[in-house]
């Protein structure tokens, strides 16, 4: 029976033609709106299941991935509060927050304001790649042409440093990173932090590797292109940042403003330690802007995602063309492109970066083809693996060829490693990590107050299953430490 056979199939009188046509009009305008409620029903179910599916990078052979609660996570990780932004479609399909800006605080929105600690990294690349698309910079010139108060002392050689060495961390420079500086306290100016000089808390910057020989990741190197930058446009780098990329992708809940000026401060998370108490006196200020200084969003650093892709695809020019989007994307070293890491290749093809200041862990990933990624922000030291796990769970509910669980094999400690392993191993440039025998077998301490199991694969390496780290020994007191595509020598400490 149709439309016209229900309307007329009562006993009530019979209508006019035309009102019977308007009547049929009426119920097919509401089927939009009914399909409407059952997709923003489809979407909870799936928000939903994202939320109670947490996933571990690494399953065990036999037993299926426990899949854990967000709520029970924040809690048993000590992180008061997330938010996250999926991408599909090529646009963000949800955003939520969970939790608060501190315990007791008010709740965490999708507007409120987090630290992107080491993302700030891609975003001041596409900035430094848009100046030299203007013809300010060129990506192979040495660095020390542009500049004349400072210069980038050189240890190793006198090789030319490029801003493309920078941008991909094979300029040979030190520094692995920066603490920042706690609320209150003295702040160097860049010169003083890239000397070294006091009230710097870190070393000054400089080469002492051969330019372009090796990858070693150096938050230092981005603060070098900070300087060229300011120095070439002679514009503030806060400012400089909001005129070519922040305003042109309308990442209007963002700045690189260091320290944060007072009344965004009100819409800040509040960082945490490990052990989730706040870090006192609140956000460390990050003189280091183009290495850790970005405050944001989620769905802000997704707008960077999108045209990130939409540029590779040559649908966007908001900021690059499509050729630099293409050399950002083009691994130099290590899977490393220009300010962002690479995976895969193809459909499978993903681009990203993490990040971690004191107080804020964050993830952002999205593919180069798919239009699918995520974006997750933390204020906890232990957000990182928080961050990984919801990462995990969107790409079990959307289907994602890649960042799932891995499952792997493991077999029983033999039995002199029991005593030959233990002990405090040095990477150099990118901190320790601690191996400690509890009962028959190992724990391994990766970062400081976090200790889990540390299992032995069939090839002889050591693994943990909160993330892909792995340890290969190569002799009984050093070996090779990777992490997806971090890699790095390891040797015993000395007592």
């Amino acid at each position: 029976m149709g439309i016209y056979s229900n309307l007329t199939a009562t006993k009530e009188p019979a209508l006019h033609p035309r009102t019977r046509l308007y009547a049929a009009i009426g119920l097919l305008s509401a089927l939009p709106s009914l399909a409407t409620h059952a997709a923003d029903d489809g979407l909870q179910q799936r928000i939903a299941r994202v939320e109670q599916g947490l996933l571990p990078a690494v399953s065990l052979e036999g037993a299926p991935p426990a899949r854990r609660k967000l709520a029970e996570e924040m809690a048993r990780l000590g992180v008061p509060g997330v938010s996250i932004a999926v991408i599909h479609g090529g646009e963000v399909e949800w955003a939520k927050g969970y939790g608060a800006v501190t315990p007791g605080g008010a709740a965490v929105g999708t507007s409120t304001l987090f630290q992107a600690a080491s993302i700030s990294k891609p975003v001041a690349a596409m900035g430094a790649l848009k100046l030299v698309e203007e013809g300010k910079l060129e990506l192979d010139r040495d660095v020390n042409s542009y500049t004349t108060l400072w210069k980038l002392p050189k240890d190793a050689d006198n090789n030319a440093v490029t801003l493309r060495q920078l941008l991909s961390h094979t300029a040979g420079t030190t520094v692995h990173g920066f603490p920042g500086y706690a609320a209150g306290a003295p702040v160097p100016t860049l010169v003083q932090l890239l000397n070294g000089a006091k009230p710097a808390n870190t070393g000054g910057v400089h080469v002492n590797t051969r330019p372009g020989s090796r990858w070693r990741y150096s938050g230092g190197g981005y603060q070098v292109a900070q300087y060229v930058m300011t120095e070439r446009s002679k514009t503030p780098f806060t400012e400089l940042m909001q005129d070519k990329v922040l305003k042109p992708l309308a990442m209007t809940d963002s700045t690189f403003a260091q320290p944060l000026p007072q009344p965004l401060l009100a819409r800040a998370a509040l960082p945490h330690d490990r052990s989730g108490k706040p870090i006192p006196g609140g956000p460390h200020t990050y003189p280091e802007q183009a290495a850790a200084g970005l405050w944001t969003t989620p769905s802000d650093l997704a707008k960077f995602a999108i045209e990130t892709r939409r540029s590779a695809a040559g649908q966007s020019n908001a900021v690059l063309s499509q050729a630099m989007t293409h050399l950002m994307l083009t691994p130099v070293m290590q899977n490393y492109g220009l300010g962002l890491g690479t995976e895969g290749d193809g459909q499978n093809q993903s681009f990203g970066h993490g990040g971690s200041n004191a107080g804020y862990r964050a993830r952002m990933t999205a593919y180069t083809e798919r239009g699918d990624g995520v974006v997750v922000m933390t204020n906890g030291d232990s957000g990182s693996e928080l961050a990984d796990e919801l990462v995990r769970a969107v790409a079990a509910e959307y289907g994602w060829p890649t960042m799932g669980t891995r499952v792997r094999r493991n077999v029983p400690l033999k039995e002199d490693a029991l005593t030959t392993v233990p002990g405090r191993y040095v990477m150099p440039g990118a901190g320790d990590f601690v191996i400690r025998r509890e009962g028959d077998g190992l724990v391994v301490e990766l970062q400081r107050g976090s200790s889990e199991t540390l299992l032995a694969a069939p090839s002889g390496s050591y693994f943990v299953q909160s993330s892909e780290a792995e340890l290969q020994f190569t002799g009984k007191d050093s070996g090779r430490f990777t992490r997806g595509a971090f890699e790095a020598p390891f040797s015993r400490a000395k007592e």
